[in-house]
This record gives C-alpha cells, sequence and structure tokens, in this order.
C-alpha cells in the first residue's frame, strides 16, 4: 500500500452555480473536457503553429535532475532555439521541458484564441497567463505555487499524468522547511513506502489529461506532473476571494520565498541538507501521530 488515489470529478460542462457550490468553495480539483470547447486554440495550436509564431527565440530548459543546492531555484539545466525544442519533443522521449514560459509577449495575438473562463469565477491574473512544454519523460517535481492562485490548466497534445494532494497532507509529503516543495528523492508515482513510510495512507487524487482537457486545481493544492508524451498546456491564474488566503500568498513570497532564498545561497549544500533532515523528521514525527 502506498497513495490511496481516487479519480477527479470529470464534467464535460458545468454551471457557474454548481462549480461554486461544489469545487470552488469546497476547493475540490475537477477536470472539464469542453471548457476549451470554443477556443480557437483547440484546433491551431498545433506544434507546427507554435513554431511559425514563436520561431527561433532561445528558451530555458530543465530536466529531471534534482535541484543543485549551489544555484537559485529554477536553474535552468540548458537551452535551445525554440522551434527546434518543439521537434525534439514532438519526435522522441526527452526529460527537457519548458517551466513557466509566457509565450504571449512574443507572440501576443495568441491571446485571441483562448478565453478567460469568467463565467465561473472572477479573480483572474489576466498579465500572467503561461504555458509549460514537456517531452514524454519529463517531471514536474512534487509542489504547490507559493502565491496560492487556483489554476485553470489546460493541455494540448498527447497525454498528461497529474497527481494531487491536499495542502493538509505537506508535512507528510516531506515538505522541504520554508518551501513549497518537497524532498525530489521519491517517485510520486511509485514510491519506495520503507524509505519514505510517511507517504503511507495519503489521499489525493489522479488524473490523466487529454488534448482540450482543462484541469481546476484550487488553491494550496500540491501536483506532481509527468508527460506521457510530448505536449503542452496553458495556465490561467486567479486569486481566491478570500482576505485570509491572500495575506497568505503574500507573506509567502515576501518572506517565506525571500528567506528561502538568502540561506540556500549562503548555505548551499549544508543548508539544503539541513532542511531535508529537518523535512523527514518532521514527516516521521506526523505519521507517528496519525497512528495515536
Amino acid at each position: 500500500m502506498s497513495f490511496i488515489l481516487s479519480a477527479i470529478d470529470t464534467v464535460d460542462t458545468i454551471s457557474a452555480e454548481d462549480f461554486k457550490k461544489n469545487y470552488l468553495d469546497k476547493r475540490r480539483p475537477l477536470v472539464i473536457k469542453n471548457l476549451t470547447a470554443s477556443w480557437p486554440a483547440r484546433e491551431k495550436w498545433t506544434p507546427e503553429y507554435l513554431k511559425q509564431v514563436v520561431g527561433s527565440q532561445i528558451v530555458p530548459l530543465y530536466d529531471n535532475t534534482k535541484a543543485d543546492p549551489s544555484k537559485p531555484i529554477n536553474s535552468k539545466a540548458s537551452e535551445m532555439p525554440f522551434d527546434a525544442y518543439m521537434d525534439l519533443i514532438m519526435s522522441k522521449p526527452t526529460e527537457l521541458r519548458i517551466f513557466f514560459f509566457n509565450i504571449f509577449k512574443k507572440a501576443p495575438e495568441l491571446l485571441n484564441d483562448i478565453e478567460i473562463p469568467k463565467d465561473l469565477m472572477g479573480g483572474f491574473i489576466e498579465s500572467m497567463p503561461a504555458m509549460f512544454f514537456g517531452g514524454s519523460n519529463s517531471v514536474t517535481f512534487l509542489h504547490y505555487d507559493i502565491d496560492l492562485p487556483h489554476i485553470f490548466h489546460t493541455h494540448f497534445g498527447g497525454k498528461k499524468h497529474i497527481i494531487l494532494f491536499e495542502n493538509k497532507w505537506k508535512t507528510r509529503l516531506y515538505c522541504i522547511p520554508n518551501a513549497t516543495y518537497a524532498l525530489e528523492d521519491y517517485d510520486v508515482a511509485n514510491p519506495d513506502i520503507k524509505k519514505f513510510p510517511s507517504l503511507e495512507g495519503i489521499e489525493g487524487t489522479e488524473v490523466f489529461l487529454e488534448h482540450g482537457d482543462t484541469l481546476f486545481m484550487p488553491t494550496g493544492y500540491w501536483h506532481w506532473m509527468k508527460y506521457v508524451e510530448g505536449g503542452y498546456s496553458l495556465s490561467l491564474r486567479a486569486w481566491d476571494a478570500s482576505t485570509t488566503r491572500k495575506i497568505a500568498s503574500l507573506y509567502n513570497l515576501a518572506v517565506k520565498g525571500g528567506i528561502d532564498s538568502v540561506l540556500k545561497m549562503a548555505f548551499k549544500g549544508d543548508y539544503a541538507r539541513y532542511r531535508e533532515r529537518l523535512a523527514v523528521k518532521r514527516a516521521n514525527r506526523a505519521l507517528a501521530k496519525s497512528k495515536l
């Protein structure tokens, strides 16, 4: 036994009333199959079209390697022209992925191909649409977004495997202190429970997104993603209406993220190893408490 994973609720369409009552207010994830049915992007955003509008712009690339404690968080592994990268991910397996790419700065006309789902909720951060690209076998490590937004994550291309956990499980997920990501030493899809016993029995949800599917990820949800096939996704972010959540977001950005970056750069490997030991200690303590 390891994680207890259930299927994510899935609908073709949903009314604003139903969405608010059963998913937004309750902070439950949901897949909406046809949210993008009227988007030009659903058919228009082929690899060839994106190569045409973005061209040979050099883009930073990331891989599945554990983060180097001597470098800033989200340091790139390499870089290459965008059109060459697209050819790579659509032709063969690779770990290389593009992280949080504002493709709209290079090609603002792409904004005409999407529709922000304001009929479902307000608070969208319209200045921050971002895209993510990956080849088959590339993985986004388990984390939650530090600014605590709600996210509408729409996928294009081949299948994408996603596992989600509520934020309440963060300690038992071996959350790194002062950060919003977990130990990178275990495989979320197939964890070694003997080595990481705190993971046993944690409840989550799982989905394989297909072309055009939109995943609603509520604020604070932990997410792990793997590209089963080469593809790309668009994330639209929205603030939670709660003032408390907005304050927590600002705290994370100004204090937690700032402290972590300063200590990481100052103490490098020693700080990284200390935090990992502390994450394991806290996870074991939380597991013991859950058994009382």
